[in-house]
């Protein structure tokens, strides 16, 4: 069985290939709740700079996945869902304009998928 700690609706997947058409490709950083509250934060790929603390979750829609080490750590019992609804985006995303916004959803791993991550964690350390 392989875990994976972000997934995507399809909702979120039609926003991302709306925005990949627009913008090229593209680039998630899971918000640690400053200016945007907690929302997915979505970038041209190359105009966000991943740090050595940030933590890569996966990929969704061929679109990498990021969050910072810190909230990671707070986060990592979690499987994060985006999702996309209608509302006003994040001023910093590039769904703002849309008339749609990305948010993250949550739900806590079963004791066997947090036991399998321990053993084969995908997640890895920004550069």
């Amino acid at each position: 069985m392989t875990i994976e700690r972000v997934k995507v609706t399809e909702a979120a997947v039609e926003l991302i290939r709306k925005l990949r058409a627009a913008h090229g490709p593209l680039l998630f950083h899971q918000s640690g709740g400053c200016c945007d509250g907690s929302s997915p934060m979505c970038f041209p790929a190359g105009e966000f700079r991943i740090g050595q603390n940030d933590v890569r979750l996966g990929e969704v829609e061929g679109t990498p996945v990021y969050i910072g080490g810190k909230q990671f750590e707070l986060w990592k019992h979690t499987q994060l869902v985006i999702d996309a609804v209608p509302g006003r985006g994040a001023g910093f995303s590039l769904e703002a304009p849309e008339g749609y916004r990305f948010l993250t959803r949550s739900r806590v791993f079963t004791d066997e998928e947090a036991a399998e991550l321990v053993v084969a964690d995908p997640a890895t350390r920004g550069p």
